[in-house]
């Protein structure tokens, strides 16, 4: 099979057509069986083509190795332990209330209590709600150890 570009004289409308070979082509083409797809015209020749060479037997191509898409474990270590610098040095200034973050931060909210750094513990549905009701809190990244259970 061959693949040739074909245009109407009538209106310069190219389109494709397959045939079974060169021949094929000049035969349909010169009994008038080949028509334009757009307009009808049955005035067709060969548009103007570029030609598919393909490369030479014996030169090889590189092919670029590339580099994976996941990260190192080293990598991996340094992220975390930049994130747990990041988080420690955000959370020095802060004050840990446990279970009473959702009221504390409710509290400070509506200006019952001074604002301050807080973290603390609040299940999904508390901190959905504080969100929903307009509160700013943020989860961390990390965990945090409660300063009851370190030595």
């Amino acid at each position: 099979m061959i693949v040739f570009d074909l245009k109407c004289s009538a209106a310069n409308h190219v389109f494709e057509a397959w045939f079974a070979s060169s021949d094929a082509y000049e035969d349909q083409r010169s009994r008038k069986l080949l028509a334009c797809p757009i307009c009808g015209s049955d005035d067709v020749s060969k548009a103007l083509m570029t030609p598919n060479v393909g490369a030479k037997g014996n030169r090889q191509i590189a092919v670029p190795v590339a580099k994976s898409a996941e990260p190192s474990a080293t990598e991996i270590k340094v992220a975390l332990s930049a994130l747990a610098k990041a988080q420690a040095e955000a959370l020095k200034d802060s004050t840990w209330v446990g279970r009473d973050f959702d009221s504390q931060a409710r509290a400070m909210d509506a200006g019952e209590v001074d604002h301050s750094r807080i973290h603390g513990e609040v299940s999904p549905a508390e901190a959905k709600a504080l969100i929903a009701d307009g509160i700013g809190v943020l989860p961390l990244p990390l965990p945090v150890i409660p300063p009851r259970q370190t030595n």
